[in-house]
């Protein structure tokens, strides 16, 4: 018995290992995400499109299809392609949304 006690013991102790930090690219930017007809969206207030290969990434980095995200005001990371379409976007846990990420107003602003 004490050997599975510390068998459960070692177990519970490794689970917060489990937890990984998802890679972000440097172009990175925050916004406030709700979701729409594919491949319409709305980010930061502003009607904006998807790409056609966008791919959505949920809290546990599953990619999630356009039509399944539910929500409004869903605090994301995403990047944007060279034709100014949103190739991809993850919505943050509380976590990661605490963590410091430019805008795309902070980005413009540092670019001039």
């Amino acid at each position: 018995m004490p050997r599975w006690i510390t068998l459960l013991f070692a177990t519970l102790i490794a689970l917060p290992a489990l937890a990984f930090d998802r890679p972000f690219p440097a172009n990175t930017l925050r916004g406030v995400f709700t979701p729409g007809y594919y491949p319409d969206i709305t980010l930061d207030g502003k009607a904006r499109r998807l790409s056609p290969a966008a791919r959505i990434f949920d809290q546990d980095n599953r990619i999630e299809m356009p039509a399944a995200v539910r929500g409004s005001g869903l605090v994301v990371n995403y990047t944007v392609d060279s034709m100014g379409n949103i190739d991809r976007i993850w919505i943050l846990t509380a976590d990661e949304a605490a963590l410091k990420v430019p805008t795309a107003a902070e980005a413009a602003a540092a670019s001039k």
